[in-house]
């Protein structure tokens, strides 16, 4: 019984991850961040503590971006009409993607420019 319960907790998990791919315009860009990084680090051969640094990083705007959806969602649910209580509880779900993805350009920045001799 166990097993069946962690396989339906996964597909939730899994239908929630496809559906914000679908429906998601800044999940599907950051997906093409995730990728333009994670080849631009097989070109630079990242070290094995850069591609931990980049896959945290990956790892925490993703998720930050799928929490402000869950939130935007909810509020959505709950008040949809405009609310001025609701407008700054998602303006500041999406100021926390916003640090993440700032977060994640600066470490880009630490490992990759270093790294851009090898092309020059």
């Amino acid at each position: 019984m166990k097993d069946k319960k962690r396989k339906i907790g996964f597909s939730y998990a899994w239908n929630g991850i496809k559906e914000i791919a679908k429906t998601e315009r800044n999940f599907r860009i950051h997906l093409l961040a995730t990728f333009l990084t994670v080849a631009a680090g097989f070109l630079f051969k990242l070290t094995m503590v850069e591609w931990a640094i980049i896959v945290l990083t990956i790892g925490l705007v993703l998720m930050v971006e799928v929490t402000n959806t869950a939130i935007e969602k909810l509020i959505d649910y709950l008040r949809p009409e405009i609310h001025p209580t609701a407008k700054i509880i998602k303006d500041v779900a999406a100021g926390a993607v916003l640090i993440a993805a700032i977060i994640a350009a600066i470490i880009g920045l630490l490992i990759f420019l270093p790294k851009l001799h090898i092309l020059f």
